[in-house]
């Protein structure tokens, strides 16, 4: 083994502390006669480490094989990047490729008989054959699963490295590599100095048809988004409108409905406006279109990151990237919290023309092309919700009576909204239940 990935070019970068070289060095030391004990301590962690990353990601059936899979997605090389752009094309660095897919094409049939026996243990031979734990869907990421999945079993049966090549440079320029291909929302962090991408594994599966109403706002939406995706220009959105009404969710819902488009999603909050600029800059050379999501975003009087996103937005030296657009959500329609004093500005703050301040406030929420206004329902708009909502979790109850308590419900439970309704069904649900 050790000989095999130490004949790897493009794929050679996997780090000192990767699961495949410490199993190459194990299997070396054992062809060496290394001393039994230690030998099987070292595996026994490296097999742990395999079954964590199976537990978080989902594998299944052979986990050794699942594991280099993840390898071959992840990857970030000159090939995986080229692919990524334009998939698989006439060039020298092909047959580099193909001589690492051989290495990995016999890694994924290598026999670990011999290591068992010197060692006296079975665990590659579980591992080669295993059978997860049903888990909940919560509990792992289901993209990353059935994408390593998907194709570990294709890998497994390809009759060469040329069957290998078509298959990955497929997979490459169809979903890209590493965390972005197999994931379709994230959070951003900065724990030294670089950026780092945390993968949101539990999302909701929720669909804008799942949104009851707001049919124009739905079909504004799509638009807008559609065309992002097809290349053609489009804008920055902002929903606004009054609590509960749908405008989070329905950006949500994009995610789960276009990311086999390539529509990605990353998640930023206020006090990380400050890492905008940084976050362009890993992600507008790939080939996703991003949507940042900013959720309930307003600001008060003495705060001024909103003056970071509105160089990003629009007016900075560098302009935002093709791929990437803004879709924020918030209750106020100009985002900024305007005061009285701010219509006479000359005479409370000094300023020399009147109502710069009011100008300054506006220019954030002016620099969202396309405004979308979410409307509290009305009370029969919202009997309805209640109604449709009902039948599609099964709730059994006498028309009559369920909205007689969905009235009593909402006058106790913040007014007429998607929200409120959801949250109603939620407790007839739970006190079915008890």
């Amino acid at each position: 083994m050790y000989q095999e990935i130490s004949r790897l070019l493009l794929y050679g970068d996997l780090g000192e502390d990767s699961i495949l070289v410490r199993m190459a060095e194990i299997v070396r030391d054992c062809e060496s006669g290394g001393e039994k004990d230690p030998l099987i301590r070292r595996t026994y962690d490296e097999v742990k480490r395999i079954l964590d990353l199976s537990t978080v990601c989902g594998f299944d059936e052979n986990l050794w094989q699942c594991y280099l899979t993840w390898i071959l997605m992840t990857n970030d090389n000159s090939f995986t990047r080229t692919c990524e752009r334009v998939g698989a094309s006439e060039g020298s660095v092909n047959q580099f490729a193909k001589a690492d897919f051989a290495v990995f094409r016999r890694l994924f049939h290598y026999d670990f008989s011999a290591l068992e026996a010197y060692l006296g243990i079975d665990c590659f031979t579980i591992l080669t054959h295993y059978q997860a734990i049903p888990k909940r869907k919560r509990t792992y990421n289901q993209d990353v699963s059935r994408q390593v999945l998907a194709l570990r079993r294709a890998l497994a049966e390809a009759a060469d490295e040329e069957a290998m090549f078509a298959l990955l440079t497929d997979y490459y320029k169809r979903y890209g590599y590493g965390v972005f291909a197999m994931n379709r929302a994230f959070r951003i962090q900065r724990p030294g100095t670089e950026l780092e991408f945390l993968p949101i594994s539990n999302i909701d599966g929720v669909r804008l048809e799942d949104l009851l109403g707001y049919e124009h706002q739905k079909r504004e939406l799509r638009r807008n988004t559609e065309a992002f995706l097809a290349g053609r220009p489009a804008n920055n959105v902002l929903l606004y409108g009054d609590a509960g009404t749908g405008k989070s969710t329905s950006v949500k819902a994009l995610i789960n409905e276009y990311y086999d488009q390539g529509l990605r999603m990353i998640e930023i909050y206020k006090h990380q406006f400050g890492d905008l600029s940084a976050l362009l800059g890993h992600i507008k050379n790939r080939n996703y279109r991003f949507l940042i999501f900013i959720d309930d975003l307003s600001f008060e009087e003495n705060e001024v990151e909103y003056k970071f996103l509105k160089a990003v937005i629009e007016g900075g030296v560098e302009t935002r990237p093709d791929n990437v657009l803004i879709y924020a959500t918030s209750n106020r329609r100009h985002l900024i919290r305007e005061t009285w004093n701010d219509k006479s500005d000359m005479e409370h703050h000094g300023d020399v023309h009147r109502s710069d301040t009011m100008e300054e406030k506006l220019s954030l929420a002016s620099r969202f092309g396309v405004a979308i206004n979410y409307n509290a329902p009305t009370p029969k708009e919202y009997r309805d919700i209640v109604l449709a909502l009902a039948k599609r979790a099964g709730v059994e109850m006498e028309e009559k009576e369920l909205l007689t308590r969905a009235n009593a419900w909402e006058v106790r439970h913040g007014g007429f909204s998607g929200r409120t309704a959801q949250q109603f069904i939620h407790y007839l649900r739970g006190e079915s239940a008890e």
